[in-house]
């Protein structure tokens, strides 16, 4: 298994495609902006004169930054980091001109020489940069990174006994399947304890939870039904590795075992326009305490979710109909993006 990686700070610039990432950016330049007017005012007529000037001044060349930096957010991903802060400097600096000039040939009145707004946007391209070296050391620190390597690395030890001998029972009496269920669990095994930072196909990921809930069926028989709903999913669709899997864990060591009568869990996986939408039910009884989990798996996804995709992104739980329903929202995206 590859090591734990250290506390290095960030190998590529934030997506500024990104909704979430786009809004961190209008709301740092508006800080910015009231920053800047509180600190050159004497009076409240001043602050709301400095704050009108600098609104009306930053405008245009906030508007072009923000769609530059959507434009090119595939593109200025694939840069090296180091260079990626260098293109993104030079790019602000050339579209805070640009509407400057713009300003001042449509007549509107521009406050100083355009070295003022290369100041300005040279401070705020560095300030905004910094937050966001900051927030991804925030949401990947070497201990959120070790708790996400321990969940991906342990399975419940009684899903794996009770696997096994499952597999014992069947050596004799149905070698073959005992075989295909060996395979099914070095695959997950493989799957839980690989390095799982990059981002991989929804078709994976799903054939990954069907092996695991076909190990499931094997030691739980009939009490285990499990209905699938993917005739709409976009397999080609990227999503983080065990987004799935753990759910699927909780569903039935929550919703199934506790039953002595057969329960379903269906996984209903949809496109809806650019958003990827992933529906998890399981039996769910208020009585007992056999749903008194840490809901680590929960936290550790919406952690992963947020990372990957910030605010286009988000993970849902509801209880209805006696049914604990999950419901995951991701952006579609692709390789070939």
């Amino acid at each position: 298994m590859a090591s734990i990686r250290q506390n290095s700070g960030p190998d590529r610039l934030p997506d500024t495609s990104n909704l979430g990432v786009l809004a961190r950016i209008l709301i740092g330049v508006c800080l910015f902006g009231l920053v800047v007017a509180f600190a050159r005012s004497k009076s409240v007529d001043d602050f709301l004169l400095e704050l009108t000037s600098i609104a009306s001044m930053a405008l245009l060349p906030l508007l072009l930054n923000l769609c530059a930096l959507a434009a090119l957010a595939r593109w200025l991903r694939r840069l090296p980091y180091r260079v990626g802060i260098g293109v993104v400097f030079v790019l602000c600096l050339a579209l805070v001109t640009l509407g400057y000039e713009i300003e001042r040939l449509l007549a509107v009145q521009v406050a100083g020489d355009p070295q003022r707004y290369w100041a300005f946007a040279a401070i705020l391209v560095a300030l905004l940069l910094g937050y966001f070296d900051l927030r991804a050391r925030a949401l990947s620190p070497a201990l959120a990174e070790a708790r996400l390597q321990a969940l991906q690395a342990r399975i419940r030890p009684h899903f794996l006994f009770n696997s096994i001998n499952a597999v014992l029972s069947l050596i004799r009496s149905e070698p073959k399947q005992a075989e295909t269920a060996l395979e099914d669990m070095a695959d997950l095994f493989r799957v839980l304890m690989a390095d799982n930072r990059e981002l991989t196909t929804l078709a994976r990921e799903i054939d990954l939870c069907r092996q695991y809930l076909a190990l499931e069926q094997l030691r739980l028989g009939e009490r285990l039904k499990v209905e699938w709903y993917t005739d709409k999913m976009p397999g080609d669709a990227l999503v983080p590795p065990l987004v799935l899997q753990p759910l699927l864990e909780n569903a039935v060591y929550h919703g199934i075992e506790p039953r002595a009568e057969p329960g379903v869990v269906s996984i209903n996986v949809f496109r809806k326009g650019q958003q990827v939408h992933a529906v998890l039910r399981n039996p769910y009884k208020l009585e007992g305490s056999h749903h008194s989990g840490n809901k680590m798996a929960l936290n550790n996804i919406r952690e992963r979710l947020l990372l990957h995709f910030d605010a286009e992104a988000s993970l849902k739980t509801s209880i209805e109909n006696h049914a604990y329903q999950t419901h995951i929202v991701m952006p579609y995206r692709t390789q070939r993006e």
